[in-house]
């Protein structure tokens, strides 16, 4: 009996997440479109000028065709009813369903953005471990002016700066795009072909994050140090490396994971950026064409995923709390 009770109120549980997290996409859903929808511009004066002609007869039948005559809450209610089938709806533009146009760009998103996203976690978390152990030092000194430079230093200017030292000057890595074209390449050719091309946007997505991490690593790895399990771990005799690695770290990458995690989704959003400076054919541009073309479902449908993802990410962070720290039990929103 005790059993049953558990598992109905793991279910019940389970039912209860899963209606929150519906009710939060719906409501992102309908904030998008009122969002986007209150952007200047009309799509049919942008298709209708892009084709050369914009008599009013032509705008009225676009309007018509892609439903942009009826009223705004009808509009709405339409929306919302394809987000609950998980139809992301028609490309005005490139007339493409807009689940096609963002799985094309998806995987090189994700390449950019989690590779990005690892190397400032990895690098800035060490470089903040090793400047809050050695905290007041010059090597702490190097490090926090190191870090307050790469924060303080656009993206974008970053990113062209690398094109006009490595790719202009020196000529060692490509300027723009994901792979070179039009080569005849082997697998492994391919692959390096492409990991060229990820240096210089990589790094400049990366280096803000980097930045934030390495000053929050030190900060918390410094707080940690006083804390008394600390001094009872020095007082029993335990190693230097065994409290470092086994007590201090743990318990310093709490807030770095807490940061981390919000601001995994956000990486999405300085990809515009990068994507745009080096030609990269993921969502950010996808994104920034869109908006100029006045494309609603894609925005939108782009919008919905990018949503998706932040709350999934919040889920995984939930998750990594519980392998830092099994004594965490409070779930993500």
């Amino acid at each position: 009996m005790i059993r049953l009770g558990s598992l109905a109120a793991v279910g019940l549980q389970a039912i209860s997440r899963i209606a929150q997290l519906v009710a939060v996409i719906l409501v992102i859903a309908t904030f998008n479109f009122v969002l986007v929808r209150a952007a200047p511009g009309d799509p049919a004066q942008v298709m209708a000028g892009q084709s050369g002609a914009a008599d009013p007869k032509l705008l009225n039948d676009l309007r018509k065709e892609y439903g942009l005559d009826k009223p705004y809450l009808v509009q709405l209610a339409s929306h919302l009813g394809r987000v609950i089938k998980l139809d992301l709806g028609y490309s005005y533009r490139q007339r493409r369903p807009v689940v096609d146009l963002i799985l094309e760009r998806l995987p090189a998103t994700l390449l950019l953005t989690v590779t990005a996203f690892c190397l400032a976690l990895l690098i800035g978390t060490t470089l903040g471990a090793l400047a809050g152990l050695a905290a007041g030092s010059v090597l702490d000194t190097v490090f926090t002016v190191l870090s307050l430079v790469l924060y303080a230093t656009p993206v974008f200017w970053l990113g062209l700066m690398l094109v006009l030292v490595f790719s202009v000057t020196l000529g060692w890595l490509p300027p723009f795009g994901y792979e070179t074209i039009n080569v005849q390449l082997s697998p492994l050719q391919h692959a390096l072909d492409i990991m060229k091309h990820m240096i210089m946007p990589v790094v400049s997505l990366a280096a803000i994050y980097l930045a934030i991490y390495a000053r929050l690593m030190r900060s918390s790895i410094i707080e940690v140090a006083q804390q008394d399990f600390i001094k009872t771990a020095r007082a029993k005799g335990l190693s230097g490396p065994r409290i470092v690695v086994g007590h201090m770290l743990r318990n310093a990458l709490v807030p770095v994971v807490t940061v981390a995690g919000m601001q995994a989704g956000a990486l999405v959003g300085g990809a515009v950026v990068i994507e745009t400076v080096f030609a990269w054919p993921g969502l950010g541009r996808l994104t920034f064409e869109a908006l100029l073309q006045r494309d609603y479902p894609v925005l939108l449908g782009i919008f919905l995923i990018l949503s998706i993802v932040v709350i999934a990410l919040n889920l995984l962070t939930d998750l990594v709390y519980r392998l830092i720290d099994p004594r965490m039990t409070t779930g993500a929103a």
